[in-house]
């Protein structure tokens, strides 16, 4: 049986290591294969320089069924360009009700095109939300480090740790109590003094 996959959204100047914990655990340990996916089949450099293969377009993308999750790393580039077309393809993961899990920059993405409307959220400031005229979902806005709502996890650029652990509990991958232990024990350090 073929694993599910989750798609890994990237643009160019994606932020690489705020989705590693989650990918890296997912594609190794927890039986899922992650895949990129981007709006076309250029290869995508991270801010840290990392060049990432593109394994699907979003306009090729249509078998849905196989898909457990959509990750949107944040990235500068997210605030440089509208990216209708994944905005499109995003809604459509959405009415397929696939859990989308946004980061820093990515969830300001999801707020310009009204995807956190009337879901509570969060993401780096309000006040970066709120410098896009298309923002609706300021009474939705939480500051915290991740919010789960309607199926879309958000969280604020320091909060890769706390992704991931959301992403493992929507996706069930263990129990809440081992889950637990895996973020105290990332957050915390494996050395305590």
């Amino acid at each position: 049986m073929q694993p599910k996959e989750i798609l890994l959204m990237l643009t160019d100047q994606w932020a690489d290591w705020e989705a590693a914990y989650a990918t890296a655990s997912l594609n190794a340990f927890f039986g899922y294969s992650v895949k990129t996916i981007a709006a076309d089949k250029e290869p995508k450099v991270s801010m840290g320089g990392l060049q990432a293969n593109i394994d699907y377009t979003i306009s090729e993308y249509s078998n849905l069924a196989n898909v457990a999750m959509l990750i949107l790393p944040g990235g500068a580039n997210w605030q440089e360009a509208a990216h209708n077309e994944i905005a499109s393809f995003v809604k459509k993961v959405l009415g397929f009700q696939i859990p989308v899990a946004a980061i820093c920059g990515a969830t300001i993405f999801l707020g310009r095109h009204g995807l956190l409307d009337n879901v509570k959220h969060t993401g780096d400031e309000l006040e970066l939300f709120q410098e896009h005229d298309d923002y609706r979902g300021q009474v939705n806005y939480l500051q915290a480090q991740v919010v789960l709502d309607g199926g879309i996890i958000t969280a604020n650029e320091t909060a890769a740790v706390e992704f991931a652990h959301a992403i493992f509990g929507v996706l069930k991958v263990d129990s809440a109590e081992e889950l637990d232990g895996w973020r105290e024990h990332f957050k915390s350090g494996a050395v305590r003094v």
